[in-house]
Formats: structure tokens, C-alpha cells, sequence
């Protein structure tokens, strides 16, 4: 897979309370895009992160209806991965600022 491809295939990594707890079991969420595939994702986070995955569960997330100004409207649709690691294996995010 090209450098361009796993870019488009892992968008952002998720940072909340839940997944801080799943990372101490070796989980880390990550928003991907909706057409990928578990192996697109695995192949992603292990070339870019240079980690052993062992295994992917994903999540289509649907879109949340809104109203902005009496008009209704809608988000779009996601999809989330939880990629397990290997044991004593880590991915470190870059602190902000």
C-alpha cells in the first residue's frame, strides 16, 4: 500500500475518556475511512506506526440528525476501528502546542 493510500485509510486518531481505558489493554481507536476494510486498516496502522497489530474491530457510526436555524439537517456517517497491539507495544500521539 502507498504512503497516499494509508493516510486516507486511518483519518484521525479518537482520544476520549473511553479510549484512554482502552489503552491500557493495549487498544487504540482511530476514526478510518468508510470504505476500509480490516486489512486495509491493520496494513495502515502497522506500516505508519511501526507496531504488531493483532486484531481490528470496527464501527459504523451513523449520523446524528440536526437542526441549525429550523432547517433539518444531518452529519455524515463515520466508521471507527479499535486495532488490539501486541504486549508492550505502545503508540505515542504528539502532544498539541
Amino acid at each position: 500500500m502507498n504512503q497516499e493510500k494509508l493516510f486516507d485509510v486511518i483519518r484521525a486518531p479518537l482520544v476520549t475518556e473511553k479510549t484512554a481505558r482502552a489503552n491500557a489493554v493495549n487498544q487504540y481507536a482511530f476514526k478510518v475511512d468508510v470504505a476500509a476494510t480490516k486489512a486495509d486498516i491493520k496494513s495502515a496502522v502497522e506500516s505508519l506506526f511501526g507496531v504488531t497489530v493483532l486484531a481490528v474491530q470496527t464501527l459504523n457510526m451513523a449520523g446524528k440528525a440536526r437542526r441549525f436555524r429550523g432547517i433539518a439537517g444531518r452529519r455524515n456517517h463515520w466508521k471507527k476501528a479499535y486495532v488490539t497491539l501486541a504486549e508492550g507495544q505502545t503508540i505515542e500521539f504528539g502532544q498539541p502546542g
